[in-house]
């Protein structure tokens, strides 16, 4: 009965269960199976989603091999017996030739028992010892003061960098201080997730920074007393040469160089990239004081620095921040503030007239707003991009001509090479959605040089010096 009803239906309306897209229309050509696929994103879409299912397993993979080098290190120290032997000082007429205790010769064997483990793992994995080792440390601090971000990483939800450099900035933190141990591993959790590499160790720099219970004045000095230099061959006659130095002096000698390479660049005839300017200027000015080429150029370098009102007052100890690089000591702060050659006052909560939002028939962009617009966005805010906001196009989100704003919330800095075929959107405060053909959004979010939210909250100001 149903097969006739059915049967009769169809012999009455035969074209109702004809797709409108299958009728050809006279000499049209059939369509090829596949090119609708291609032609609509599909087979994108398709491929990017089979590449994140793989790079889910293979962080779950990487994690396991972390998880299993740590053990295997664990056990050599626990049980050292198998790597060097039975432990001698367990015998009751045992005496050390060389006048070592007990404990120091137990603590010689773990150390050699885990060092012949990691050999052995290296050469089975075909990795180097340090890879081995290195690895293992990370993830016994993981598990042990970012559990969160460990488990994110287990589970396929962190990128393999950013669980690095999670575990690197948390081994810096103080031993036994469980609590910034946890306030740090939460500040991060969701960042892990979202953020690319670069991106996401800016933002990890800064929570160590106001996680840390140690005056960053204290630490500063600590750490300026190991500055160096040293020279690492490279190959086909190259060398790297590196300076470690305390960050106002790197960035300001950095600047300089810029300033140099730049106005050379600018000059007819000159055919060398920036890069290639930069390089040649840094050895000149270290092999003979000064570059032939830039005789007469005396731009004094400019560095940027932002330093709470209150932080200058003595009332606060927030740290200052320099451009480009993150919190500094207060003490640096006060004396780049002290040859500052003008200030920029910037108000953290928009109000009619600051910086943030001027004139809507206005369509330049103000210098003041575009040194805001530096401190708030210091890098690209495309996904994965560092350049720095210096080297980057400010644009309207929203075309001026169509009714957009010149004010922050219609202006990201993006670098030229970002995919300019991509849009974005905001998706909510300094946050930013970019749409790709597979109509799939990635959370790009600014990762800015402070914590402004916390500035926000407190609805002070800034004040930022241009420094000579």
């Amino acid at each position: 009965m149903n097969i006739a009803s059915t049967a009769w239906i169809d012999m009455e309306d035969p074209e109702r269960f004809l797709d409108e897209r299958d009728v050809l229309l006279p000499g049209e050509v059939p369509q090829r199976a596949d090119e609708d696929v291609w032609s609509s994103g599909e087979a994108h879409s398709a491929a990017a989603a089979a590449l994140e299912a793989v790079m889910v397993r293979a962080r779950v993979l990487t994690a396991e091999q972390y998880a299993g080098l740590a053990a295997v290190l664990r056990d050599a120290a626990a049980h050292p017996d198998p790597w060097v032997g039975p432990d001698p000082t367990r015998q009751p007429d045992w005496v050390d030739p060389r006048d070592r205790s007990a404990g120091e010769v137990r603590r010689e064997r773990r150390d050699i028992a885990v060092r012949a483990a990691a050999a052995d793992l290296a050469t089975r994995l075909q990795l180097s010892e340090s890879m081995v080792r290195n690895r293992a440390a990370y993830a016994e601090t993981l598990r042990e003061r970012c559990p969160t971000v460990w488990a994110n990483f287990s589970s396929g939800g962190v990128p393999e960098q950013n669980t690095v450099t999670a575990a690197q900035l948390a081994s810096t933190l103080p031993r036994r201080d469980r609590d910034a141990w946890a306030r740090f591993d939460a500040a991060l959790a969701d960042a892990a997730r979202s953020l690319p590499p670069g991106k996401f160790r800016i933002r990890a720099r800064v929570v160590r920074e106001r996680v840390h219970p140690e005056s960053i004045d204290d630490r500063h000095r600590g750490a300026a007393a190991d500055r160096g230099v040293w020279l690492t061959p490279e190959l086909d006659g190259m060398g790297t040469l590196t300076a470690d130095l305390p960050a106002d002096r790197a960035h300001a000698g950095l600047a300089r160089v810029d300033a140099i390479a730049r106005h050379l660049h600018a000059q007819d005839g000159e055919e060398r990239t920036l890069a290639q300017l930069r390089a040649d200027v840094l050895a000149d000015l270290l092999a003979k004081g000064d570059t032939a080429d830039s005789q007469g150029i005396r731009q004094r370098a400019a560095v940027a620095i932002t330093v709470p009102a209150l932080t200058l007052l003595g009332r606060d100890d927030t740290p200052a921040t320099l451009e480009g690089y993150g919190p500094i000591d207060l003490e640096t702060a006060k004396r780049l503030a002290g040859g500052a050659s003008s200030w920029i006052r910037i108000l953290t909560h928009p109000v009619t007239g600051t910086v943030l939002d001027i004139d809507r028939k206005a369509h330049r962009v103000p210098k003041a707003l575009r040194r805001w617009l530096g401190v708030r966005d210091p890098v690209c805010v495309f996904p994965g991009c560092t350049r720095p906001a210096r080297d980057c196009q400010i644009d309207h989100r929203l075309d001026w001509q169509y009714g957009g704003t010149t004010s922050d919330t219609n202006l990201p800095c993006r670098c030229a090479g970002s995919a300019p075929a991509l849009r974005t959107r905001e998706i909510g405060p300094r946050q930013f959605a970019v749409s790709a053909p597979s109509r799939r959004a990635a959370d790009t979010t600014t990762a800015p040089l402070r914590d402004i939210r916390a500035i926000d909250r407190r609805r002070g100001c800034r004040e930022q010096a241009r420094m000579p």
